[in-house]
């Protein structure tokens, strides 16, 4: 694997993105990388705080003549996405990201890079430490937990930041300029249960495992129509015409990752094994024709394993099949107003069973907030109509478009000048902290952008070389040239 760094472009992003994939950072254990930006910040002569929700504020001055320039508010979150291949020994607490250059990209082994959203970190420190660039005011605010909740976003007070312009460094196609995002909503559902003993003769232990799909990040692949492992399980388990019994169930992650895997350890009588297996392999080639170039290693198995001493009761299992099968999920609706951009989506992200409830977690996205809530709504009646707890939480509004923002002229004008071509300008189906910021600081002109990043969320997430130098020229460049007060 090559792993120098040092031969890349620009010397100080990739320094400090380098060591920022040694510092362990999932989210809510953010302690190392806050204290790695504080003692930086110490170190070059910089104003410092941290605030009640663990955000980190830096400050540095305007250069000469640059004082009449708006202030810039340069933003990235320090969490990153903990996801590993299940053959992959890794600690996200511990362990550091083992980062190498494949080609034209960065890449890591075996688990995410981190560059969402570490390379937009990595940047502003670049802009901090280097005193030959031209520019105003400028702030550097590094949110806290962004991926599993925006809590530094939703935390951060009024009166701390005094720029006009925001500058959030967290989007994922160089070439392309953020005006708009998503707002979310979460659905939290739990089914309680009072397990049973299992049969102890008669049946036949399996463990039904869905792999090998790409997942990725829910907003963004949600579009791609990529399989989801926790909705392929539960269809496998209403399709088949074999009675079974399950002791437990677990499938997905992180709930803005599209799951993956999932996995079920059930009971199957001994007589109807065998069309049981059949059934699994049908259903398999089903599912690998449906999803042909789109998923590549799709693997539906069904492995004789160790028999569980307890079950759910069938008919709790049964209704919890039929209501994930049932749940809206992928893509709801699409924009009529932005090509190719989703409007409504629901990613089933998480089930498991515990020995007394099965939990589950949907993130629902959407630009119009009445339809986000309608999708919450229907799925809570989905689950209540099995018994199920259902509580709606977490809801941000998105982010709506401003086609007449000074800044994002000025820099439409900067990228032709810099590029020859004019950079796409787009919304997101994603929630960027742009919109929950903007809510407590309703006058700022904002912009999101950043280099490629494909696969984010997933242990296939790389980051283009050549991208990340473009984009932080497009960066310092746009400080350069920031509209006049």
């Amino acid at each position: 694997m090559n792993k120098n760094f040092d031969q890349l472009k620009p010397a100080l992003l990739w320094k400090h993105f380098h060591a920022i994939t040694r510092i362990p950072r999932p989210s809510h254990h953010e302690a190392a990388i806050r204290q790695y930006v504080v003692d930086f910040a110490k170190a070059h002569g910089l104003e410092a705080s941290i605030d009640e929700a663990n955000n980190v504020y830096i400050f540095k001055a305007a250069t000469a003549g640059y004082e009449e320039r708006k202030g810039v508010i340069m933003q990235a979150h320090l969490d990153m996405v903990p996801q590993k291949n299940n053959d992959k020994l890794f600690d996200f607490e511990k362990d550091p990201i083992e980062a190498y250059i494949d080609g034209e990209w960065v890449t890591a082994n075996g688990t995410t890079l981190g560059a969402d959203n570490g390379i937009g970190v990595a940047a502003i420190l670049a802009v901090l430490e280097d005193d030959t660039l031209e520019h105003g005011n400028i702030e550097a605010l590094f949110t806290a937990t962004e991926e599993t909740g925006m809590d530094g976003a939703f935390g951060l007070k009024g009166g701390l930041l005094t720029g006009d312009i925001l500058l959030n460094l967290d989007s994922e196609d160089e070439g392309e300029l953020y005006v708009g995002c998503a707002g979310g909503l979460d659905a939290n559902i739990t089914l309680d249960y009072t397990a049973e003993a299992a049969p102890q003769s008669g049946y036949k232990a399996y463990t039904l495992e869905i792999k090998g799909l790409k997942g990725g990040h829910s907003g963004i692949q949600i579009i791609t129509q990529r399989a989801n492992a926790n909705k392929l399980l539960c269809r496998l388990l209403n399709h088949t015409k074999v009675e079974y019994l399950v002791s437990s169930i677990d499938g997905g992650g992180l709930r803005n990752a599209i799951p993956r895997e999932a996995v079920a350890n059930i009971l199957v009588p001994e007589a109807q094994a065998a069309c049981f297996e059949q059934d699994v392999a049908e259903f398999e080639s089903t599912v690998i024709a449906e999803f042909e170039n789109i998923e590549e290693s799709i693997s539906i198995k069904a492995l004789p394993s160790k028999a569980e001493a307890e079950i759910i009761p069938q008919s709790v299992a049964s209704q919890l099949v039929k209501a994930v099968v049932a749940a809206p999920n992928g893509v709801i609706k699409m924009s009529v107003e932005m090509e190719n951009l989703v409007q409504t989506s629901n990613n089933l992200a998480r089930i498991v069973s515990d020995g007394k409830c099965v939990k589950l977690q949907s993130l629902i996205r959407s630009s119009v907030n009445s339809e986000k809530d309608a999708l919450g709504e229907a799925i809570r009646a989905t689950f209540e109509l099995i018994g199920a707890t259902v509580s709606l939480d977490g809801s941000y509004d998105g982010w709506k478009p401003n086609m007449q923002s000074p800044i994002l002229h000025a820099m439409l004008a900067s990228y032709e000048q810099l590029y020859g071509a004019k950079p796409a300008v787009r919304a997101i189906h994603a929630g960027l902290e742009c919109g929950i910021i903007g809510g407590t600081y309703p006058t700022l002109d904002m912009i999101s952008f950043g280099p490629t990043i494909r696969y984010p969320h997933s242990p296939d997430e790389k980051v283009e070389i050549a991208s990340v130098e473009k984009f932080y020229d497009f960066l310092t460049n746009t400080l350069k040239n920031a509209p006049r007060k």
